[in-house]
């Protein structure tokens, strides 16, 4: 299960929904590990016990770290087991972040935004809270030829794929594919990803 608080509805495409904040995304793990030993949050009984495989979001590249990493703490506190970062393009946030989160127990997937064009990055820049797209990214896809930017994307999901694979940065990963999922195992293909260590 995994407990995200969410963007704003004003940033999504059902904007006749109304936002709902009775839990946020500790909360949220809170409640499925109290229901885990058999009570809701009331302290009712509950009629079976279930069970499970509790993660929530983080941001390593965040402009302030600090803040994401006190709520990753928390996170851990309230029973996180795994974590899915947000889109990763620049691999030394993500090498640092590394480096604070291997001193806790849990399993950590690099999230991988397949690029399409420079004017989808520049878009998810301008529009998608917690992307970040490095003008690198940005400036490589931009060069190449009308109707090859999706080429492009898979090639830089790819490279980004052998890097954390090569350098052990964390355990998995997460591909966004973004309304072009039937490009996904083009991408393992170009990564060479048999297996992530772990």
């Amino acid at each position: 299960m995994l407990s995200l608080t969410g963007d704003s509805i004003d940033v999504g495409d059902h904007k006749e929904a109304k936002p709902v904040f009775d839990l946020d995304s500790v909360q949220l793990l809170r409640m499925a590990r109290e229901m885990e030993s058999g009570r809701d949050m009331s302290g009712n009984e509950l009629n079976g016990v279930p069970r499970f495989c509790l993660g929530a979001s983080v941001h390593p590249e965040a402009d302030f770290i600090e803040p994401q990493l006190v709520k990753f703490e928390k996170k851990v506190a309230a029973g996180a087991q795994f974590f899915q970062t947000q889109g990763i393009f620049d691999i030394a946030s993500l090498r640092r972040f590394m480096q604070y989160a291997s001193q806790f127990k849990v399993r950590i997937l690099a999230g991988i935004i397949v690029l399409a064009s420079a004017r989808m990055a520049r878009y998810m820049n301008d529009n998608v809270p917690g992307i970040i797209v490095s003008q690198p990214t940005i400036d490589e896809l931009a060069d190449v030829e009308k109707g090859k930017g999706l080429r492009k994307g898979i090639e830089i999901a790819a490279r980004l794929i052998r890097t954390i694979k090569e350098e052990e940065l964390c355990q998995g990963v997460h591909i966004m594919a973004v309304g072009n999922e039937g490009i996904v195992p083009d991408i393992l293909e170009a990564s060479e990803l048999a297996s992530m260590p772990g």
